[in-house]
């Protein structure tokens, strides 16, 4: 494909005539195409290139790829079908590649000379950084095997790790080969010397120094120290990352450098000649571009992305997937699941996100403004990236929801100033009430003006109906043995709880029922001291339309229960103390607590501690859960009668042709648990259910609940509309 963009950039021209296309430069023709069909076929390569479109294009992604490979090394592998997609490699200046390579011209050039087995010699030199990196480090050390001249690098804090480094590096260099180490040139620093000196002694391993201010002698080690950080400064300087990603640059361009021809290997591999085989080049992708993690389902929400931002950093090498630095949790992660974005670096995260990478690793929503800490990665600390969200974080941490105090005004509230720390200090703002909504409009859509505490149960204008509803509910708990009361042993905490209140609407005519439950602050519970599983399933919303939907066309009898106390049932196998309720303390007694027999509403673990009672008494009695819904009981009988019973909580349905069947699983529950009949159901889960069986049809309706929306808004009287 040719470019016509690219054909006058570079001065040429064309014409069509009688079916020829003619390519001139000046008078000179340089090429011709025919017509075939509806495309110009070129009968002759036009100047090597340089105004092909694919190649080009292609050429130049996969030279980002190879962390800034030479021309010369991207033909070799081009020639050698390792990067197929790849022909005829020409390209463009890379002001990146100058950024990190433009050298003074060398003097003097002598033929590349190596050792015939691995290990024979290796060559060794520590480089200095005058940037620390994320981990503080400031050195890496190299190793350069002489035979496969294969790299290794390792990023130091301080010298004297030098050592440790090497027999890490001899363990396994030896391990892999089966050849012993034999020889290792470096030059006189202090960091070989001493302890380094002894261990090559008794080890056998000679040591040659070079000659002191002659660093040509050691030529290897210092020439391969130049080729790596011009890789990395030219992979930086494309990437848009701070210095401080030096580390993770260099061990992906010394990745790349052991997959790139060498000259003095006549164009072969590193690593191949290490290893004895090929290498792929399929997973490599530029450094420092932007890279979208798949999440995981245990770490993250119904409603939460499915991917979050990270920035590519490296391949594993010891270790399986991508290396990314991760956004969101300011943190180096591992992942295979990614979908890469190569064209796309940290530029364009921060021109979308207005929040911009600082040399300290960290993404800073105010530039220039605060100084925090350098940053750690990996198995280390790391510093939190100092975003706007971080400092004006304005939650009350640790309290509940109904612990928590709203503002309720517009008066403007000043935030005390941050103590100045070393030097350090945060900007000064206003916190103001949220004025999305009125104050009146601010109510909860199940609000039916219950006491919110027990206080106000007291005062209510029904206090004697609340009150009459708190004694049934102290009464199930000790009809139930629900707790005991005994000292709080050493070193436990109780639990707090609260009155919660509900007032029920009645259904044809009947009064309303006012509802009180004892109700644990769950949230002050820790897992694997006070819980440990919590999941228990509800009944699908699909799964009540289908047997709803199985009933009308069946013309089945549709029944419905309430268990009274459902969390109640629950046995607990934690030791799990409380306060006594408030109102019901045991006169003479009140410096006791209760130590929970059974499971209580509030606690982590009592809705599946309910469920696993209730799935119990179902399997017992011959009923099986379905798999697709396990909230959905079956049971068959002879003659081809069945029963299915239907859990949300502590709502039942049950549904059957058989009413002696009916009954009798009725009376099982109610023997079981404290049950209340509902007769023929007429409402679940806030639908009202009307049915019409001479036509077997069936409705549900939420009627009343969006007229309760409307009423709370004052909007009844709106005018409606289609």
């Amino acid at each position: 494909m040719i470019s016509s963009d690219r054909l006058d950039d570079k001065g040429y021209t064309s014409s069509i005539q009688n079916g020829v296309m003619k390519f001139c430069k000046g008078s000179l023709i340089v090429a011709r195409a025919r017509k075939t069909n509806t495309l110009y076929v070129m009968s002759a390569r036009l100047c090597r290139g340089e105004v092909n479109v694919a190649a080009d294009t292609v050429g130049e992604l996969w030279h980002k790829r190879l962390c800034h490979m030479s021309q010369k090394g991207m033909r070799k592998l081009a020639e050698d079908n390792l990067v197929p997609e790849v022909k005829n490699v020409q390209l463009e200046k890379c002001t990146d590649c100058l950024a990190g390579k433009q050298n003074r011209t060398s003097f003097r050039a002598r033929p590349p000379m190596r050792k015939k087995t691995p290990l024979e010699l290796v060559h060794t030199d520590v480089c200095y950084v005058d940037t620390k990196s994320h981990r503080g480090s400031q050195y890496f050390v190299t190793f350069i095997d002489d035979h496969s001249r294969k790299l290794w690098v390792s990023v130091l804090k301080t010298k004297d790790e030098v050592l440790t480094v090497f027999k890490e590096f001899q363990a396994r260099a030896e391990r892999e080969t089966g050849h012993k180490l034999k020889a290792v040139r470096a030059d006189n620093g202090g960091e070989y010397r001493g302890p380094f000196e002894e261990y090559c002694r008794r080890e056998g391993i000679r040591l040659e120094y070079t000659v002191p201010k002659t660093p040509e002698l050691n030529g290897l080690a210092e020439r391969m120290n130049r080729t790596v950080m011009e890789r990395v400064r030219s992979m930086l300087a494309h990437a848009k990352l701070p210095k401080t990603f030096w580390a993770e640059a260099l061990m992906t361009a010394t990745y790349v450098v052991n997959r790139s021809p060498s000259v003095p290997l006549d164009g072969d591999i590193p690593q191949r000649v290490w290893s004895g085989k090929d290498v792929s080049y399929r997973h490599l992708r530029v450094f420092g571009c932007l890279a979208y993690v798949h999440v995981a389902k245990d770490q993250r929400g119904k409603l939460d992305p499915k991917s979050r931002p990270c920035i590519f950093l490296g391949y594993g090498n010891d270790e399986f997937g991508y290396r990314l630095w991760d956004l969101a949790e300011k943190k180096v992660i591992r992942s295979r699941d990614i979908v890469f974005l190569e064209e796309k670096t940290i530029v364009d995260w921060e021109t979308e996100n207005k929040s911009p990478i600082t040399d300290s690793g960290r993404v800073d929503a105010r530039p220039n403004e605060v100084d925090v800490d350098s940053i750690e990665i990996g198995s280390v600390p790391v510093d939190r990236f100092n975003t706007r969200q971080n400092r004006e974080t304005t939650d009350d941490q640790g309290e509940s929801a109904e612990e928590r105090t709203e503002i309720n005004s517009d008066e403007e509230v000043e935030e005390e100033p941050t103590v100045p720390n070393e030097g350090r200090r945060y900007p000064l703002r206003e916190r103001r009430a949220p004025r999305r909504f009125p104050d009146e409009e601010r109510v909860l859509l199940t609000d039916e003006g219950e006491p919110e505490s027990f206080e106000e149960a007291k005062d209510d204008t029904h206090s004697r109906e609340w009150l009459r509803a708190m004694q049934e509910e102290m009464e199930s708990l000790h009809e139930n043995h629900t707790y005991e009361l005994t000292e709080l042993p050493k070193g436990k905490k109780a639990l707090r709880n609260k009155w919660v209140y509900k007032l029920k609407p009645g259904d044809g005519g009947n009064p309303p029922r006012y509802k009180a439950r004892i109700v644990v602050k769950g949230f002050q519970q820790k897992k694997g001291v006070d819980f440990d599983e919590i999941f228990a399933p509800v009944v699908k919303m699909t799964s009540i339309r289908t047997v709803l939907s199985i009933a009308a066309s069946m013309d089945l009898e549709v029944e419905q229960m309430d268990v009274k106390t459902a969390f109640l049932h629950g046995d607990l196998e934690e030791e799990i103390y409380m306060q006594q309720p408030e109102g019901f303390e045991k006169k003479g007694k009140e410096n006791l607590v209760c130590r929970l027999k059974k499971s209580l509403y509030g606690l982590k673990q009592a809705p599946r501690q309910w469920y696993r009672k209730f799935e119990s008494f179902m399997t017992e009695n011959g009923y099986h859960k379905t798999q697709a819904d396990h909230c959905v009981f079956v049971k068959r009988f002879n003659g081809g009668d069945f029963l299915i019973l239907l859990l949300y909580v502590d709502d039942m349905l049950i549904v059957g042709r058989n009413h002696m069947e009916i009954r009798a699983l009725k009376k099982a529950l109610s023997g079981s648990f404290s049950m209340k009949d509902m007769g023929l159901a007429k409402q679940i889960l806030g639908m009202h259910i009307v049915r019409d069986r001479t036509k077997k049809l069936l409705w549900l309706s939420q009627e009343k609940y969006m007229t309760k929306v409307l009423q709370r808004f004052d909007m009844e009287s709106a005018k409606p509309v289609g």
